[in-house]
């Protein structure tokens, strides 16, 4: 764990894998291995996890983004830092890494702040996997997407992406992506909706961060509702979903932001949220 794992604020934390920074509302993680393309090792995912997980706890966080340096997100596991020892290990020892890159997304689903990815460039492999579990994804014309787990030899289905990926594009899609390992370009990953929205290079991260500020002037705890049923009634019939979003969005309605709306509304002024 991380050494300053439970300290809050965010804007306290000195991470040693990555990159962070905090403007207001919004927290932004930059992925800073330029020189390999962003690769993750061990020590950097278990450190975005905690990260994550201590996101969820930070009050004065709405929103997060994250993006690679140097014009590539991230080229996934590093191969002389992750892949090549874990050709030496054992089935158990194998289960454990798994798991621990699995905890990364399920961090990730799990923080209550929607996160946007800038993706630019590589994103490849556990890069792609990251930019998939983000809220939103800004991309540029000049990104590929790949996840390329069949081109060593491993199953698509890693890190939830057999879960995930489905939802955002369709079945056929993420199918043809898993089986094959072939990038997904920019156009493209905006045509299939992977991509929200594709924007110049040099606007990519100012884009990112409009976007993040949007959402964290909006109701704090009504996003939180919202990202938390997205995740949930995947799982539920329509009837199991109308009757959650029912008692969801009650809860809602208890808040003061929701009665700070009215009174905006009433008086034909723009609400103001302070996410009470």
């Amino acid at each position: 764990m991380m050494a300053n794992a439970v300290s809050l604020p965010l804007s306290a934390y000195e991470p040693r894998h990555f990159l962070l920074s905090v403007s207001g509302k919004v927290a932004h993680v930059t992925l800073n291995r330029p020189e390999k393309k962003n690769p993750l090792t061990f020590e950097s995912y278990r450190e975005l996890t905690d990260f994550f997980h201590a996101a969820a706890k930070d009050e004065e966080i709405k929103a997060l983004v994250i993006s690679g340096a140097g014009g590539n997100f991230s080229s996934g596991g590093d191969v002389l830092e992750i892949i090549g020892p874990l050709v030496a290990m054992n089935t158990k020892d194998l289960t454990k890494f798994t798991r621990m890159t699995g905890e990364l997304v399920k961090a990730m689903r799990a923080c209550p702040q929607p996160i946007v990815a800038a993706i630019d460039g590589i994103c490849a492999g556990a890069g792609a996997i990251i930019a998939m579990a983000s809220d939103l994804r800004i991309g540029t014309a000049g990104a590929k997407v790949m996840f390329l787990f069949n081109k060593v030899g491993l199953a698509g289905c890693d890190m939830g992406a057999c879960a995930i990926l489905p939802r955002i594009i369709g079945q056929g899609r993420a199918s043809e992506l898993l089986y094959t390992g072939r990038a997904l370009r920019g156009e493209e990953a905006e045509r299939w909706g992977f991509f929200n929205r594709l924007c110049d290079s040099a606007s990519l991260l100012a884009d990112a961060e409009t976007l993040a500020r949007e959402i964290a002037a909006g109701p704090t705890y009504a996003n939180a509702m919202t990202k938390r049923m997205l995740e949930m009634e995947w799982a539920m019939s329509v009837n199991d979903a109308i009757e959650a979003e029912a008692v969801a969005q009650a809860l809602c309605m208890t808040t003061e932001d929701f009665a700070r709306a009215y009174r905006a509304f009433a008086a034909k002024q723009t609400p103001v949220f302070e996410g009470d």
